[in-house]
C-alpha cells in the first residue's frame, strides 16, 4: 500500500484548554470551513461524474463463485460496476495486510450498494481457492474473484510484469512512479448501457481510496489523528485484524 498518506500530528499532552464559551467560537469557525470542503466535495463529485468514459472493447475472464464469469457477467444484471483491486499475488498465501484493512471497512456494503443499482467486488490475481480461504478466514462477506490469466489487472494499473518492475519504473496512479511490488491497490467503477456495451468510467488509486477506510475516517475525528508520525512508514500499525494483540 502507500506510503503517502497523511497523518496528522499527534495531540501533544499540553494542548491548548480553554472555556466553554472559546471552544465552542473555535469551533463554529472550524464548521464553516468544514461546510466549504463539503460544498467544494459535492462539486468535486459532480465534475467526477461528467468525466468522459472509454469503451472497454477487450475481453476478460475471471474466476468466482459461479466459475468463470465475464466483465459484462460481474455487473450481476446492474448498470453499474465498482472493483476494488485487492494486493493479493498468485504466490502469496494470504493477502495484504493493508488491502484487509480496507476490506474490514467496505465489507457488507454491497447489500446497500446493489438498492442504488452499483455491483460491488473484490478482484485479485491469486488463484480462487487462495481468496476463498483467506475470505472465509477474517469473515468476509463480499465476492471476491480471480483474475488470473487475464489481463484485467495489469491493463487497470493495479499490477505489473516482471519486465515493467525490471525497468525501475511503471505507470502508476496517471504517473510513472517507482515501484517494487507487482500489486497495487485502487478502485474501477464501469457502466454496461442497456445494448450490453461496458464503459470505463473512473479508477483511483493510493490516497484515492481513503474514502472507503471508515476506520481512518473516524481516526481523523479522534483527538490524535492517525498518529503515524512516529511510525517506520504509514500504515505500519496495520496487521490483518486476527493479528492484532487481545486488549
Amino acid at each position: 500500500m502507500s506510503k503517502e498518506m497523511g497523518s496528522g500530528p499527534s495531540a501533544p499532552e499540553n494542548h491548548r484548554v480553554v472555556p466553554h464559551a472559546d471552544w465552542l467560537r473555535a469551533r463554529t469557525e472550524l464548521l464553516a470551513r468544514e461546510k466549504e470542503f463539503t460544498r467544494q466535495r459535492d462539486e468535486l463529485n459532480r465534475q467526477r461524474r461528467e468525466l468522459p468514459w472509454e469503451s472497454v472493447e477487450k475481453s476478460y475472464a475471471f474466476e468466482g463463485p459461479r466459475g468463470k464469469e465475464t466483465l459484462s457477467d460481474l455487473f450481476d444484471g446492474r448498470s453499474q460496476l465498482l472493483v476494488y483491486h485487492f494486493m493479493f499475488s498468485p504466490e502469496w498465501d494470504e493477502g495484504c495486510p493493508h488491502c484487509s484493512f480496507w476490506a474490514d471497512s467496505f465489507d457488507g456494503t454491497d447489500v446497500h450498494l446493489a438498492q442504488r443499482d452499483v455491483t460491488f467486488l473484490v478482484v485479485s490475481r491469486a488463484p480462487l481457492a487462495k481468496l476463498e480461504a483467506f475470505r472465509r478466514r477474517m469473515g468476509w462477506r463480499f465476492k471476491w474473484v480471480s483474475s488470473t490469466g487475464s489481463d484485467f489487472n495489469f491493463d487497470y494499473q493495479a499490477s505489473f510484469s516482471p519486465d515493467q518492475l525490471a525497468h525501475g519504473s511503471v505507470y502508476y496512479n496517471f504517473r510513472e512512479e517507482e515501484m517494487d511490488m507487482a500489486d497495487r491497490e485502487g478502485l474501477s467503477a464501469f457502466y454496461r448501457d442497456p445494448k450490453g456495451a461496458v464503459f470505463h468510467t473512473y479508477s483511483t488509486y493510493a490516497r484515492g481510496i481513503d474514502l472507503l477506510n471508515c476506520a481512518y475516517n473516524l481516526l481523523d475525528l479522534a483527538p490524535k489523528g492517525r498518529d503515524e508520525d512516529g511510525l517506520e512508514f504509514t500504515q505500519a500499525w496495520v496487521r490483518h485484524h486476527d493479528r492484532y494483540p487481545s486488549r
